[in-house]
């Protein structure tokens, strides 16, 4: 309702709108974001402590396919990490890289290819089925894989909002969605376009206690917070817990496993992780899940 008052005090043009009615205006714009930002809610898991799949439970399969998301569904991660691009004809791909180089038989950036021409390519399959062949799928494969099934962690690398967030939508999928941002402009094209989605930033690294994490977080009202779980200190951690902060930060290596008890120990209630299945089973023996 304010974000509507300030524009209609913005859109009329008559002789009682003067200067002092404009600064109203622009200081009812600017409360108005930041409450529909504060309105966004994080979709709520069954689960206490939070398992993110990275790229998929990609152990067995490769990153950022069907297969891998299939699999994280089977083993019941919470969330599957995607990372999203846009191709030459505007189609919204899963690809973690800009090019398609390194995973598929093709080459070329994503933006500079046509959907038609990603198709072509495949994407090798791992280990004793090296020769099983999966293809680059679509957001919109994705969003279908998904829906009613796992929450989406959505690494917004290059695409358009409102293009992503009307097939969100169509999809009836709003609530089953975060979005990672990578920059100052995706953040305030989330916050403008669809300021009820919750949306998360990596912790700057230059953050080094609660007092400094507040003041980031007064600056950018968030929701959730990511980054490397080695950049947080427990009083960092206790302070987001206390304001209802998710901090679900990066922990996947070959040999995280090792860090898994630091982690839980800083405080963290959730971790995105190259190991989903085990990450589970070692939850479970910890009374954690």
């Amino acid at each position: 309702m304010l974000l509507w008052l300030a524009g209609e005090m913005i859109r009329r043009n008559d002789i009682t709108f003067n200067m002092k009615q404009l600064i109203a205006a622009v200081f009812l714009f600017v409360f108005a974001m930041q409450a529909d930002a504060q309105n966004a809610t994080t979709p709520l898991s069954k689960h206490d402590f939070i398992v993110i799949a990275h790229r998929g439970d990609h152990v067995d399969v490769p990153e950022n396919t069907i297969a891998a998301f299939e699999n994280a569904i089977k083993h019941g991660v919470d969330y599957v990490e995607i990372d999203l691009r846009t191709t030459k004809d505007s189609i919204l791909v899963i690809m973690h890289d800009a090019s398609v180089d390194r995973m598929t038989n093709g080459k070329g950036a994503v933006r500079d290819l046509t959907y038609g021409e990603i198709k072509k390519f495949k994407i090798a399959g791992k280990g004793k089925d090296s020769a099983k062949t999966y293809d680059v799928p679509t957001f919109e494969e994705v969003l279908k894989t998904c829906k009613d099934r796992i929450h989406i962690y959505l690494d917004f690398k290059n695409a358009g909002v409102r293009q992503c967030y009307n097939m969100i939508r169509q999809y009836g999928m709003e609530h089953q969605v975060i979005v990672y941002i990578n920059s100052s402009s995706q953040y305030q094209e989330w916050r403008r376009l669809a300021p009820s989605m919750p949306v998360m930033l990596s912790l700057p690294g230059n953050l080094k206690n609660a007092d400094e994490l507040k003041t980031f977080l007064d600056t950018y009202p968030l929701e959730l917070l990511d980054g490397d779980y080695s950049d947080y200190t427990p009083d960092m951690v206790t302070y987001a817990n206390k304001e209802s902060k998710k901090v679900w930060p990066d922990i996947q290596s070959n040999g995280e496993a090792a860090n898994w008890d630091k982690a839980i120990e800083t405080g963290f209630r959730g971790l995105q992780t190259d190991h989903p299945e085990a990450l589970i089973r070692y939850l479970q023996k910890k009374g954690l899940r």
